[in-house]
Parts: structure tokens; C-alpha cells; sequence
């Protein structure tokens, strides 16, 4: 099976499984209060048991050496792609609120939750690793400047109280030193030694992966019974939604992925297979999950950002699969 036709596939399944969580909404399964509870599950529990885990079993010295790079290309990706849509918002006839809105759904992909698995399926370990250092600096980025995307403004005292609180970087950081401090740790969870301290270990390990693993499946029905409530067709800003839709899909990604060759081609540095197509996955992800709870929060456009991440990820099951496709011509 070609690489695109795997992307094409773990997005049809993620999208099917949002869809399960919007039924499930419409016929009441999932209130809103079990859905903002799963919300809440997944960000502070199950998702940095995964990272954890994750960590734990793929980092060593050589990748984070390669990899310390990543980090920052969240960063310039983000960074890059706010520019792109704050000089196109003006065009789309916003209001000041819809106007930050816009570009801070065109500049936060959804970074984690679709790409996780597609880097998963591809590229195994080493996909996944670079999807978690990504996160590493996405979510600064976010909890930083794309506040102040929102807000207009400098982010508050609570926003940098929030950051320095996200249970994601601690899990990561964490993750990433008991691999370094303790290299043995990446066999917990499959070593075969009868000594009880490993035996203690492998069942810690056991039960994080066995949480870690809900993330996804989690996340997704969330999201879905999330739009199940949100979104009405009715409310829908087709001028804007389809801005940002194309711009988010298309236009930052297409540049992003532009530059990226072009500074490989600069300073000499050459990516693998496994690095560049990862990178394209992530920059070419639709609107992320998190944006409208982002929009709520901080005085942003609510439908806008329910519609675009809607939207955005229908149409990504062409998009995605097709710039992975053009993008190996550029490896």
C-alpha cells in the first residue's frame, strides 16, 4: 500500500470515529458534561501516559542529538503559518475578533492526535518520536503566542502559570530523562527478567501504555461530540470557513514545506525519509482539535473555529494524502 493511501486510510478511520462521537451526542449518549470530562481525561491523564511511554521507549542520545532541531521547526512552522494567515484574514471581511480568530486557526494544526498514528503506521518509533519533539514545542508556542493571537495582545500571568502547569511538557520532559538517566528503561514492558524490581516495572510500564492507548480513540469521540453540539450548518461563515480551510490545508503547509527544502538545500543538511514526510504530515493537518476550546476561553470566534475544524478535517483526507504524494518527489 503507497504512503498516501495509508494517510488517506488513518484519517477516513480517525474521521469515522469522530463522526461515532457526533452521533453519539445527537442522540444524547455523550452529554456535555461527559464529553468536557473526557476532554479533561485525555489532556491530563491518558495523553502523557502515552508521551511518557513513548518517550521512554524511543529516545536515546543519538535522537535527541538529530532530533533537537525538531522543537524549533514547531516554532517557524507555527510561527510561519500565523503570518500567512494574518496577511489573507483582511480579505475575508472579519470583524477584529474574527480576524485573530482566523489566524490562529490557520497557524495551530492539528499537531498530535491525527499525526500520531499515521507517523505511527509509516515510520513506527521513529515517527512517533518525532510527533512527540514536535509537541515539545508546539505546545509552547501555543500556550504562548497563540494566546496572544487570540487575545491581541501579550499573554496574562495565568496564561504563563498554565504553561508552566501543562502535565504534557512535564510527562515529556520527564519521559525523556528516565531514558537518558536510565538507558534500560526502554526494555520495561518487555523484558523477560524475574527480579522483582523489573517485574515492578514492567507493571507500571503495563498500565501506562494501557492508558496511554486510550488517548486517541478518546480524543476523537470527544472532538466529535464536541462538533455534535457546535456545529450547525446553519451557523456556518462560508466565506471565512472556506479562508481558512484553504489556507490552513494549502497555502501554509505548500510554503512551509518550501522552505523546509530550501534550508536543507542552504545548509547542507539532509533529512530522512522518516524526518521531511513526518514534517509534511504535521504541517499539513487540519485545524487543531483544541482550537475551539482555545477560542471559548479567550475571548475568540466559537463558531468559526467549530466549523473550520469541521471542515478542515473532511477535507483533509484529499489534501494530506496528496501533499505526502508531491512531497516525496522533494526528498
Amino acid at each position: 500500500m503507497h504512503q498516501s493511501q495509508v494517510v488517506f486510510l488513518k484519517i477516513a478511520v480517525m474521521f469515522m470515529v469522530m463522526v461515532a462521537g457526533w452521533w453519539a451526542s445527537r442522540r444524547d449518549y455523550m452529554t456535555p458534561a461527559l464529553t468536557k470530562a473526557l476532554g479533561i481525561l485525555v489532556v491530563q491523564l491518558t495523553f502523557p501516559c502515552l508521551i511518557i511511554v513513548q518517550m521512554i521507549g524511543t529516545v536515546n542520545p543519538a535522537a535527541l542529538s538529530r532530533g533537537w532541531w525538531v522543537p524549533l521547526f514547531a516554532l517557524v512552522s507555527i510561527v510561519l503559518a500565523a503570518g500567512v494567515g494574518r496577511l489573507l484574514g483582511p480579505f475575508f471581511g472579519l470583524n477584529p475578533v474574527s480576524r485573530r480568530t482566523f489566524t490562529f486557526l490557520v497557524a495551530i494544526p492539528n499537531w498530535v492526535f491525527l499525526p500520531l498514528p499515521i507517523a505511527e503506521a509509516l515510520y513506527g518509533a521513529e515517527g512517533v518520536r518525532f510527533v512527540l519533539l514536535y509537541n515539545f514545542g508546539a505546545q509552547i508556542v501555543l500556550w504562548s503566542f497563540g494566546i496572544r493571537l487570540l487575545q491581541g495582545g501579550k499573554p496574562g500571568l495565568s496564561v504563563w502559570r498554565t504553561l508552566l502547569g501543562n502535565v504534557g511538557i512535564w510527562a515529556t520532559l520527564g519521559g525523556a530523562a528516565v531514558a537518558l538517566l536510565f538507558p534500560g528503561a526502554a526494555r520495561l514492558g518487555h523484558s523477560e527478567s524475574s527480579s522483582g524490581l523489573w517485574i515492578f516495572g514492567d507493571g507500571v510500564m503495563g498500565a501506562l501504555k494501557m492508558i496511554g492507548d486510550l488517548t486517541i480513540p478518546l480524543s476523537l469521540l470527544a472532538t466529535g461530540a464536541q462538533l455534535g453540539v457546535m456545529v450547525k450548518t446553519s451557523d456556518f461563515q462560508w466565506r471565512p470557513l472556506a479562508g481558512v480551510t484553504t489556507t490552513r490545508l494549502l497555502v501554509a503547509p505548500v510554503l512551509t514545506i518550501l522552505l523546509l527544502k530550501a534550508g536543507m538545500l542552504v545548509t547542507g543538511i539532509s533529512l530522512t525519509e522518516t524526518e521531511f514526510i513526518t514534517a509534511v504530515i504535521i504541517v499539513a493537518m487540519p485545524v487543531a482539535i483544541s482550537c475551539t476550546l482555545f477560542a471559548e476561553r479567550f475571548e475568540g470566534d466559537g463558531a468559526l473555529s467549530a466549523s473550520s475544524i469541521f471542515c478542515s478535517t473532511l477535507i483533509s483526507l484529499v489534501t494530506v494524502p496528496g501533499l505526502v504524494f508531491i512531497s516525496h518527489a522533494l526528498i
